[in-house]
């Protein structure tokens, strides 16, 4: 029997400044927005929904509980990027077995980002 879960569809990072946020993710992941509002902004990244949402309220110190991490073919030099762009580093690329090779970085807001090289995933 089939999952009734479909998959993952949206990764949504809340945000104090929505219009610096736009700006700076369209850099950060190449792409420009399909959907700009004042209450959401969202991109197309490889088939997948990376949104933003305004904070409502000040955010305390964000957590790292729940990671995302975007697929990408060089994670050192795209590590790298992240940080030129202004994020700082929240852990450093590492392997995770086999090819597999994780890093973390937190977006100017404090969100964690993660990125992934995987050459063993494939999409179904």
């Amino acid at each position: 029997m089939p999952s009734p879960v479909l998959g993952l569809r949206t990764c949504i990072y809340k945000v104090p400044d929505l219009a610096a946020a736009k700006a700076w993710y369209a850099r950060a992941f190449d792409v420009q927005p399909y959907f700009d509002e004042p209450f959401y902004v969202g991109f197309n990244v490889g088939g997948y929904e990376l949104g933003l949402m305004p904070e409502e309220e000040p955010a305390g110190a964000k957590t790292d509980n729940v990671l995302t991490y975007w697929g990408v073919e060089d994670i050192g030099a795209d590590y790298r990027r992240f940080l030129d762009l202004g994020a700082t580093g929240h852990a450093e690329p590492a392997n995770v077995g086999g090819a597999i090779v994780v890093a973390s970085v937190a977006d100017p807001w404090g969100n964690v980002i993660g990125l992934i090289f995987n050459p063993e995933f494939t999409l179904v």
